[in-house]
């Protein structure tokens, strides 16, 4: 299967199926004399991983995060890095009646049209479970940023279904198993997701996701723009089915003389840009919002058809997130650490000479 490797110099390949014995991936060109170690790589996973409140899959996976090359005495050598993660709560029987049909809203159908044969349980290749070894890879990246330049990320729910989640403090983001900013609204969060649960539908959510500390000049002017690898990232996401950058779709309603970002030598005044001109990083934080469906996997009966084309109903049993939402904060700053961390190595590649006597602009009081 083509598709599976994401970057150019920071190479991600991704393997596994959600209910096979494991799952993994293979990072190709990270610098050698990186400490690194699982515990580095298992504090964010354990962010994203199922069974950690009752709002989220019950799936028990502890997502323990084995090194299998790559690493000698604590530090990186510069060769492939081979991260796996076992399977140890498959529950297949719960996708014995999908064997045949095909899930409204999931990729059973277009699976099946496009190789003519796929594995039904958890969705295989295209269940979300595949976005563990890109948290575990995006740690890796957000390790040597943090390092080199300083760099950090943060993400946070802004809206769960119809309900928006004023930022407040990015205090209360590790606290709750929303990751909202706010902790006031957490009890009108939790009533609304035990009365969707409990009506066995599901509801789609908003993500927010910056990058502080952000080096000068990573991307390119044309078709590796940064904001346009940024969008290939968080479009590979499961369930992802929009991307904003900066004030994103807001722009059409702003004129020209509101939205331009003007510069000053203290720092640039806005950021309406979204920390990206011309496709090139100006310093700024990146900015990125993400806006993710509602779980195709529910429990209402639901139209559909089978494989010899007839029209049947399906329900979905087993165990999944009424708002995959929840889980998506630490997978999208898994993404956006990716793509920062392969442009960094790219732009150090080309431009590593550089010198200029102009003075970066400060990222100011706009930089967020």
């Amino acid at each position: 299967m083509s598709g599976s490797t994401f970057g150019e110099l920071f190479r991600v390949t991704n393997f596994g199926e959600s209910h096979g014995p494991a799952i993994g991936c293979v990072i190709d060109g990270c610098p050698p004399g990186l400490a690194l170690s699982e515990s580095d790589i298992q504090q964010d996973l354990d962010r994203r991983r199922p069974g950690t409140s009752r709002h989220v899959t019950q799936r028990n996976e502890p997502d323990a995060v084995e090194i299998l090359s790559g690493v000698y005495e604590g530090v990186t050598t510069g060769t492939p890095i081979c991260l796996l993660i076992r399977n140890t709560d498959q529950r297949s029987k719960d996708y014995g009646n999908l064997l045949d049909t095909f899930r409204p809203g999931h990729a059973d159908y277009t699976y099946w049209r496009k190789y003519g044969h796929r594995d039904p349980r958890g969705g295989g290749r295209s269940s979300a479970r595949l976005t563990a070894p890109m948290v575990a890879a995006g740690a890796v990246a957000r390790k040597w940023l943090a390092q080199v330049h300083g760099t950090t990320f943060i993400g946070w729910m802004s809206a769960l279904g119809e309900l928006p989640i004023p930022f407040v403090d990015a205090a209360h983001i590790p606290h709750n198993p929303f990751f909202a900013p706010n902790a006031d609204i957490l009890p009108r969060l939790e009533d609304y997701m035990d009365a969707l649960r409990k009506s066995g539908d599901s509801c789609g959510a908003r993500i927010e996701v910056r990058a502080s500390g952000m080096p000068v000049g990573l991307g390119e002017p044309l078709f590796d723009k940064l904001d346009a690898d940024i969008a290939h990232a968080m479009m590979g996401i499961n369930a992802v089915k929009g991307v904003e950058i900066g004030s994103g779709f807001a722009t059409v309603t702003e004129r020209g003389s509101q939205h331009g970002d003007e510069l000053s030598p203290e720092g640039f005044f806005t950021n309406h840009a979204g920390g990206v001109l011309g496709g090139i990083s100006t310093g700024q934080d990146l900015v990125v919002s993400i806006a993710i469906k509602p779980t195709s996997s529910i429990r209402l009966p639901r139209a559909s058809i089978d494989r010899e084309g007839h029209a049947t109903v399906v329900q979905t049993h087993g165990r999944h997130d009424p708002c995959v939402g929840i889980r998506a904060t630490p997978i999208a700053e898994a993404m956006l650490a990716l793509v920062v961390m392969d442009h960094a190595l790219r732009h150090r590649a080309q431009c590593g000479d550089v010198v200029l006597a102009t003075p970066a602009i400060p990222a100011g009081p706009a930089g967020g």
